[in-house]
């Protein structure tokens, strides 16, 4: 039994290392600058949008809990607990995504590019989205600060070929090879 609690203590020792490398290694990559900072929104109940979808009117999207506010809120806090460079936050246009930038960094512009397309609604612009966000990111220069985008799921798939959870941060170089990933909770 003494034995067994030594593995286990010896297992979790190793694993919190591991992940205090993989965190200082995120920090230094977002230092340089340069990076494709790719946010999957906060945490907001369900999945994909309700049948009465608008996108100009919140009430008829599914939208940010209260832990997906205050998951927000942590995003946030470890941009600036951690000094992260930013040029600039681009958000979806859908509500939880805009609530996800406001929260977190205040000031934002939409990107009809970073809207979802998971729906059969709005599968159809698929090609197009990611066509406009790659030339997008082929023309923007700055490389001492980092590009934020607040988007969904999906879109996060698509480019990037990684399976985010809600408020998890993805960070890539700009031909979307995935730097590293850290998770933020509620």
């Amino acid at each position: 039994m003494k034995f067994f609690k030594f593995l286990i203590i010896i297992f979790i020792s190793l694993t919190s290392s591991i992940k205090a490398d993989l965190n200082e290694n995120l920090l230094n990559q977002l230092d340089e600058g340069g990076k494709l900072i790719f946010i999957r929104h906060a945490y907001a109940p369900g999945s994909g949008d309700p049948n009465n979808f608008n996108l100009n009117d919140c009430s008829t999207q599914r939208n940010l809990s209260e832990e997906g506010k205050k998951q927000a809120k942590s995003i946030g806090k470890f941009f600036i607990k951690n000094e992260i460079k930013i040029d600039k936050v681009l958000s979806s246009e859908w509500c939880r995504c805009k609530e996800t930038a406001k929260i977190a960094f205040k000031d934002f512009t939409t990107k009809s590019f970073l809207n979802s397309f998971y729906s059969s609604k709005f599968a159809k612009n698929r090609e197009k989205q990611v066509k406009a966000l790659k030339e997008y990111i082929k023309n923007y220069k700055n490389n001492n600060e980092n590009l934020v985008l607040v988007t969904h799921y999906v879109l996060i798939s698509e480019i990037l070929n990684y399976r985010s959870s809600s408020g998890e941060i993805v960070v890539s170089d700009k031909k979307f090879n995935i730097i590293d990933t850290q998770e933020i909770s509620y």
